[in-house]
């Protein structure tokens, strides 16, 4: 009984500590220097052609993302990170979006743990097909 009692103590502490975590800005809000898509167990790199105003119309998307916040930066800075947590346990994944003159780079990866099981490819796969259909609505309406 005693036993049960100490692992449901260290599970909640664990979750708390996932939970509450601190992001420090200058620990995520960076990037690699890859020119090329990559995909790695944890995480995701585009490389998206998008004209200069990419990072602001990712921005747009990012930042009202559900469970997302902006943890560093934005278009005026040329970077911007956010904090995108899973919607049960509160998982914190990063993503950060640079602008590289016409190139939209974006790095997506998780904090804890070997594998995201896909969540930030399908997250970042979402938000730039969802970048892509934008300017179509709109010339749509001209």
């Amino acid at each position: 009984m005693l036993f049960g009692w100490v692992l449901l103590a260290a599970v909640v502490a664990g979750l708390g500590f996932i939970r509450l975590a601190p992001s420090d800005p200058l620990d995520w809000n960076t990037q690699p220097e890859f020119t090329e898509d990559k995909e790695f167990r944890g995480g995701v790199f585009r490389v998206v052609r998008t004209g200069p105003d990419g990072l602001e119309r990712f921005h747009q998307i990012a930042s009202t993302a559900p469970r997302t916040s902006v943890l560093a930066g934005g278009p005026a800075d040329g970077m911007a990170t956010y904090i995108t947590r899973t919607q049960l346990l509160g998982f914190p994944d990063y993503t950060t979006a640079a602008q590289d003159g016409d190139l939209l780079k974006v790095y997506a990866r998780l904090r804890f743990g070997r594998s995201d099981l896909g969540a930030n490819k399908e997250r970042i796969n979402g938000w730039l097909a969802e970048m892509e259909a934008a300017p179509q609505a709109a010339s749509a309406g001209e």
